[in-house]
């Protein structure tokens, strides 16, 4: 027979590999997460090996056995690679590729080969490429057989893939270079930010776990007509639309990038100007995928990442997305709590099931932050009502002879200025 030619890349076969801490959670679900994280990185998981163990090995990450085993698993199932389920150190990777005879990832390269992929803006891609040298230039001496060995595939993509072979310190230069190019990018969107407070537009930062569906609410709400889809970090650059709620009052919806478990230090350094959005929010709201069996876990992550962005005192509204998976009874709906909120709702961003309540959520907490007015204005002032009506809620307008009787609901800075 003859041999045809397959045009298309040829995608890698992994092995996931875990070790279980003591007081770890459940290696399970990590590895199927990771799983999900290769297979939106392209590729295809051939096996799982998890190993109980009070530590990590210092040497090879698991140990002897379980090596003797891997090695018999990549030879019966055909894989080109394994992917370790935390970050490796130099050594560890070294020791491993030696031992294996084969490609060796971890839980961080392929997070970093999503976020190449997926930056579409200038910064995301600036971004991308800092996280990418960071973690590259402490493992160069590592890299030497993986480069000879990867051909393509995960951890070769985006823009760092050049520098991979180069010294440190052309490394160094290069992130000096992009930091000062983030910082020029920081500075833009601070000014961005202070001409938002200016108009006093209540901003709400749309936070949440990769994949629980921030994109499609904000689709949903806005018409932003931003990409997503049913995939890990679908979204990496922050997005701002705004939108009338019921009373008529204006806000600033904006999407951040999804966290996940074990995400990686250089990433959150790298992105922390795009996360700091949820740190000069006025509102957070909290978006939870209802179905993951692991949304107790997940949520967990999501606060933890909030307080390491020092996001602080703020309203969270958090928000049990894809309700409507329960909806046709074929699956049980759970017991749906988040004690750390001040506000629930209970939705589906798909149908729009439960938005009228998130939206008179997000009503109330925009009032009980302003103070309330009234007022009689004189004629001559009538262009402080146009303040009002831009900036607060206008309750009640009546003219009179004596004046422009005004009810209304401003912002602190608003009501003093009036005064």
């Amino acid at each position: 027979m003859a041999q045809g030619y397959d045009t298309e890349e040829q995608k890698e076969r992994v092995l996931l590999v875990g070790v279980q801490l003591d007081n770890q959670e459940d290696m399970e679900s990590s590895l199927e997460e990771l799983k999900a994280l290769a297979k939106t990185a392209g590729a295809e998981t051939v096996g799982k090996v998890i190993q109980p163990r009070d530590a990590y090995h210092p040497a090879t990450y698991i140990g002897k056995g379980k090596l003797e085993e891997v090695r018999s698993l990549i030879e019966e199932t055909g894989a080109t690679g394994i992917i370790c389920d935390d970050e490796l150190s130099p050594a560890q990777l070294r020791n491993l590729e030696d031992a294996l005879g084969t490609k060796v990832m971890d839980r961080t390269m392929v997070i970093l080969d999503i976020f190449a992929s997926r930056a579409t803006t200038s910064e995301g891609k600036i971004q991308v490429e800092v996280a990418q040298l960071k973690y590259r230039s402490t493992r160069l001496t590592g890299l030497g057989t993986t480069l000879s060995r990867l051909g393509g595939g995960i951890g070769t993509r985006g823009p760092g893939e050049k520098k991979l072979e180069t010294d440190r310190r052309i490394i160094r230069d290069r992130i000096s270079r992009l930091s000062k190019d983030l910082e020029e990018i920081k500075n833009h969107r601070e000014v961005a930010r202070q001409n938002r407070s200016r108009t006093a537009v209540p901003v709400a930062a749309i936070v949440g776990y990769t994949n629980a569906g921030k994109s499609t609410l904000l689709n949903y709400m806005t018409d932003a007509g931003i990409l997503s889809e049913d995939k890990l970090f679908a979204t990496l650059d922050p997005t701002t639309r705004a939108m009338n709620l019921p009373n008529g009052e204006k806000i600033l919806l904006t999407d951040t990038v999804g966290f996940i478990r074990k995400l990686p230090h250089n990433l959150i350094e790298a992105f922390k100007s795009t996360l700091e959005e949820a740190k000069y929010a006025d509102i957070i709201v909290h978006v939870v995928d209802a179905s993951s069996p692991d949304r107790d876990i997940q949520m967990d992550v999501v606060y933890k990442t909030l307080k390491e962005l020092e996001v602080g005192d703020k309203p969270v509204v958090t928000l049990f997305n894809k309700c409507d998976k329960f909806e046709n009874g074929d699956t049980e709906a759970p017991v749906l709590r988040d004690f750390k909120a001040d506000e629930t709702a209970y939705i589906s961003a798909r149908t729009g099931s439960g938005i009228a309540d998130f939206e008179a959520i997000l009503e109330k907490i925009i009032r009980e932050s302003r103070v309330h007015l009234v007022q009689t204005f004189a004629y001559a002032d009538a262009g402080k009502i146009q303040q009002i009506r831009a900036q607060g809620q206008l309750i009640k307008e009546e003219y009179t002879e004596n004046g422009i009787e005004v009810e209304a609901y401003v912002p602190k800075a608003l009501y003093q200025k009036l005064q």
